[in-house]
């Protein structure tokens, strides 16, 4: 009950400080408006033209069920990564030579483009929710077990020196010294994973499967519906834009408030 408390205490303030990501996203549709202008509609409607296509997959029954399927792959493949990612960096962390052992294989995993994780992938699973759940794993998990990696050797020493010496229980060292710190290095990188998610996924459907937003946006591409392309785009920005600042952020504010010295 205290946390709902704080959260609804928090949302007004929460809310406002949400103006300048709303500015941006103002300022990013005006400009789109002007280029559509001086541009034919064939190749990129107005915000409108998007919006009015958007609106006709919602009617239609077309908009929900392929953002369901794209969001249940993209979310699978994302809490694999977060899981075995944060837990194998947390393990990594603990000892300077696995950490370093463990480095060109971070290298190689980021330095590999998705799309050839998807080839191989195609050629493992095949064309079903295995492809593009595998290719969002592997293209996310370096990015959390990275992050994770870090924390862990980033714990100031002295503080878990002072820590024993005050005879805090475990319990108590692991809830308010070292998961506070270990959590600000992965949470943003839980935010980070979660754009890369959606980003691989529909790239991963539009080349490997049959349903989701990806094998839609082949479709309005064989049909040159730019407008089409555009509101599936837009409800893909647009989920994630919900899950983050709906859910992620606020939720990334509580867990940090440790640093402001709240109680």
């Amino acid at each position: 009950m205290g946390l709902i408390r704080r959260a609804l205490r928090g949302a007004p303030a929460y809310l406002w400080s949400g103006w300048g990501a709303l500015a941006s996203l103002l300022l990013a549709l005006a400009a789109w408006e002007a280029v559509a202008a001086f541009t034919d509609p064939l190749l990129l409607p107005a915000p409108l033209q998007a919006l009015q296509a958007l609106l006709q997959l919602g009617e239609r029954g077309q908009l929900w069920p392929e953002l369901v399927v794209t969001a249940r792959r993209a979310l699978g493949g994302l809490a694999l990564a977060v899981g075995v990612g944060t837990l194998a960096g947390l393990l990594a962390g603990l000892s300077a030579g696995v950490s370093m052992a463990a480095r060109p294989l971070v290298t190689v995993l980021l330095g590999t483009p998705p799309i050839a994780w998807l080839v191989l992938a195609l050629l493992w699973f095949g064309a079903g929710d295995g492809t593009p759940v595998f290719t969002v794993f592997v293209a996310c998990l370096p990015i959390v077990f990275t992050a994770a990696l870090q924390g862990t050797r980033t714990l100031d020493g002295r503080l878990r020196d002072m820590a024993r010496v005050y005879g805090l229980p475990r319990g108590m060292m692991l809830r308010e010294v070292y998961a506070p710190h270990v959590l600000s290095y992965v949470f943003p990188a839980w935010i980070t994973a979660l754009g890369s998610a959606w980003k691989v996924v529909v790239m991963a459907e539009l080349l490997a499967t049959a349903d989701g937003v990806g094998a839609a946006l082949a479709v309005t591409r064989s049909q040159l519906d730019a407008a089409g392309t555009l509101a599936w785009i837009g409800a893909v920005v647009g989920c994630l834009l919900l899950v983050e600042y709906a859910l992620l952020e606020p939720l990334k504010r509580e867990l940090e408030r440790w640093r402001e010295g709240e109680a």
